[in-house]
């Protein structure tokens, strides 16, 4: 983001496996912390039924493994054959997820709404939670967008195939810990006393800020609002 992403993949020769295998660790983690992933996991964590920590970071870890199952299946044939996704496919991937932000915003108003969020609400009967499995079906769908700005970053700097193969795994690898390790962070936090107690008054702010999020997101990959990513 903002050339951070560039000025990483700069310090690979592009031939030493150890080197390129660091880059990518570290793009991996720094690529977990863009804004959207942020939103997303978010609204993704506090929407569910068990504002716990082991509950946060299984779903953190199911939507990372989603995301990287569709990050490696797009960006393989960019590190191998030079082939990118026509422009109006990756359009619709990056709309895509700025609209799957808003979905989650809103799944998470109607959950307030409904009054899950209240100190004495039992939560059974209140609708279904997030599962695992829908978990990893949301990172599917996110793991669409920038996937060929991932290939652009990696083929900058690595000449041999099975390098970038192994990069472009590594690099998927280690966002989808990052992802784990962020959710069980948020997990651990939604969890603690005070926030819990509050979380019913901070939960419609977060779900609109991150609908606000989303929305700009989708315009801008619409070209209908500045863009940054």
């Amino acid at each position: 983001m903002f050339g951070l992403d560039q000025w990483l993949a700069g310090f690979s020769d592009g031939t030493t496996l150890l080197v390129v295998a660091l880059v990518a660790v570290v793009l991996g983690l720094r690529h977990a912390t863009d804004p959207d992933h942020l939103a997303a996991v978010t609204t993704l964590v506090a929407g569910t039924e068990e504002r716990a920590t082991r509950a946060a970071g299984r779903l953190g870890l199911a939507w990372g493994l989603g995301h990287a199952t569709t990050l490696f299946l797009f960006g393989a044939p960019i590190v191998l054959f030079n082939s990118y996704l026509p422009a109006v496919v990756e359009q619709g991937a990056e709309t895509a997820v700025g609209v799957l932000i808003v979905g989650l915003a809103i799944w998470l108003l109607v959950r307030w709404r409904r009054g899950f969020f209240q100190v004495h609400a039992h939560p059974h009967g209140l609708g279904r939670t997030r599962r695992p499995l829908q978990a990893f079906g949301i990172g599917l769908i996110h793991g669409t967008g920038g996937s060929a700005g991932v290939g652009i970053l990696l083929l900058a700097s690595i000449r041999g195939h099975l390098l970038a193969l192994v990069a472009l795994a590594i690099f998927a690898v280690c966002t989808a810990l990052s992802m784990a390790l962020l959710s069980t962070g948020f997990g651990r936090a939604l969890a603690s006393a005070p926030v819990r107690a509050s979380f019913d008054r901070l939960a419609p702010a977060l779900a609109l800020l991150s609908l606000a999020f989303g929305a700009w997101y989708a315009l801008g990959a619409l070209d209908l609002a500045p863009y940054f990513f």
